[in-house]
């Protein structure tokens, strides 16, 4: 996961592209680039990503649905996608209330209806080139369009609750998690969206699980999970992540963290694997008093996930 640590925007888009290289040299399949209401945007990270790597794939975690039309996420996408050799995951989903609402002053109502009514836009529309037709409740849609996907371009839905997970299998090429531990995974989200892609005649959905990790020693593990919780800790404001931390052990970020030695992230990393998780995304968590420990915690829990990863597939 690469693009959601404050810092200079000057450097930030070099910074990512760096972290983009690493991760292809380093033998990983993916970037996930989180769009976070106060950081750099993540199809033009896709962009400039995609023309410094040759191989991995570039994914957004994800794009607000409520902050542009769907042609008009439509368009960049599958502009973001060409620039990327036809390598971008297209991670997208409804955000919140206090994003959506609080931040932007849009209307938040039926946010599962307005994205299965999205969905049917945006479809349409990657399906090109050619005329989008669509009426639904929320759109009409009538806008000819001349650019297609150079690939398949898979889209991902952040699913959290049971209709948005119906609609994920249904429509969607799998989901992308955050907030959902083990046995959330397990009892409550494959489950849903395996059913619902069975039924639809899809294919097994992909499920991206996003987890802090922090390698530290045993007795730095709570303070760890402690800094999860200040620095991520959005459950307490946001219904939508409350709900999903019902349905398993969780009660906070921190306790969805993989904090420890080598060993015992691994250990938790099969875990969620064996629930069902296709895809781990990793949010580096650095343990420090001061930038330059910050730094090197950084490192160093980078280069443990890039020799955990061959482990893992």
């Amino acid at each position: 996961m690469s693009g959601p640590e404050r810092g200079d925007s000057a450097r930030k888009a070099v910074r990512m592209i760096e972290d983009a290289e690493w991760a292809e040299s380093a033998g990983l399949d993916t970037v996930w680039v989180p769009q976070v209401p106060t950081d750099f945007d993540a199809l033009v990270a896709v962009s400039l990503m995609g023309a410094r790597t040759s191989r991995i794939e570039l994914g957004t975690a994800v794009v607000p649905l409520q902050t542009q039309h769907p042609i008009a996420l439509a368009r960049q996408a599958m502009s973001a996608q060409a620039a990327a050799n036809g390598r971008l995951a297209l991670g997208v989903g409804p955000s919140h209330h206090w994003i959506v609402r609080d931040m932007l002053g849009l209307p938040y109502e039926r946010p599962a209806a307005f994205t299965r009514d999205y969905l049917e836009v945006m479809d349409a529309a990657l399906r090109g080139p050619g005329d989008v037709d669509v009426e639904n409740e929320t759109f009409t849609v009538h806008n000819p369009l001349g650019l297609g996907p150079v690939a398949p371009l898979p889209v991902l839905l952040a699913a959290l609750g049971p209709v948005m997970l119906r609609i994920a299998g249904e429509r969607a090429d799998g989901t992308v998690l955050w907030m959902a531990d083990e046995r959330a995974v397990a009892e409550h989200v494959v489950p849903r969206i395996t059913k619902a892609a069975e039924e639809a005649g899809r294919p097994a959905p992909r499920v991206v699980a996003g987890i802090p990790v922090c390698l530290c020693r045993p007795e730095e593990v709570d303070a760890a999970r402690a800094r999860a919780n200040r620095i991520l800790g959005e459950a307490e404001v946001s219904p939508n992540y409350q709900r999903l931390l019902d349905y398993g052990d969780a009660r906070d970020v921190g306790d969805l963290c993989a904090a420890g030695d080598e060993k015992a992230i691994l250990a938790r990393m099969r875990r969620f694997a064996d629930a069902g998780v296709t895809d781990l995304s990793v949010r580096l968590l650095p343990l420090g008093e001061n930038r330059d420990e910050l730094v090197a915690s950084k490192l160093r829990t980078r280069e443990m996930i890039a020799a955990l990863a061959a482990e893992l597939r």
